[in-house]
């Protein structure tokens, strides 16, 4: 009778294995669905800071997740109005307020959102050789988009730091180029 005693390095790769398939899941962040994009009644659609309208027909990918969060997270700043009227929409989830484009604040996508864990809170942003401080006073969508309660706008990207006018100059961006900008963040 032959009894089958693995070597070390036949258990030591076998762990390796393991690690990284359970590594590379808690990494992942993967599509959570799609959704078709409706044409906004006129008017509906705010375009302020160059945001976009849904496109009819168009499928957009939506995501409950975010990707993991260290002290150099990376991500991709937007520009939103937090102010009454501005594309941002209604008022900010966490604290139901709006607030102006001078003060620094920000929108995160779902998965970094997490389910307010964030609200009112500080992330430090960093990019352009500078640092700034912002509260997390919203949540960029990620799920859902293209109806009236986000504004005929598809859902966010889940890499998304949605921020205010106040963010972009405390960063020193020159105005031409704020709109998108890849930054890094982590929380204060």
């Amino acid at each position: 009778m032959k009894i089958f005693c693995p070597n070390v390095s036949s258990i030591l790769f076998v762990c390796l294995i393991l690690t990284s398939c359970v590594h590379s899941k808690a990494q992942s962040c993967r599509p959570s669905g799609r959704i078709e994009g409706k044409k906004a009644p006129p008017g509906q659609c705010n375009q302020e800071n160059d945001s976009d309208c849904c496109v009819q027909g168009k499928m957009y990918t939506t995501y409950q997740c975010s990707p993991s969060v260290s002290t150099y997270t990376k991500a991709y700043l937007t520009l939103n109005s937090f102010q009454k009227g501005g594309d941002g929409g209604g008022p900010s989830e966490c604290d139901k307020q709006y607030h102006s484009d001078n003060t620094p604040v920000v929108a995160l996508s779902t998965g970094w959102f997490n389910h307010e864990s964030r609200c009112l809170k500080n992330i430090t942003i960093s990019a352009n050789g500078k640092s700034v401080v912002a509260m997390v006073v919203d949540e960029c969508d990620s799920t859902k988009g293209c109806d009236k309660d986000h504004d005929y706008q598809p859902p966010c990207p889940n890499n998304i730091v949605d921020a205010s006018k106040a963010v972009w100059k405390a960063l020193n961006v020159p105005k031409e180029q704020w709109g998108g900008l890849d930054i890094t963040w982590s929380d204060a």
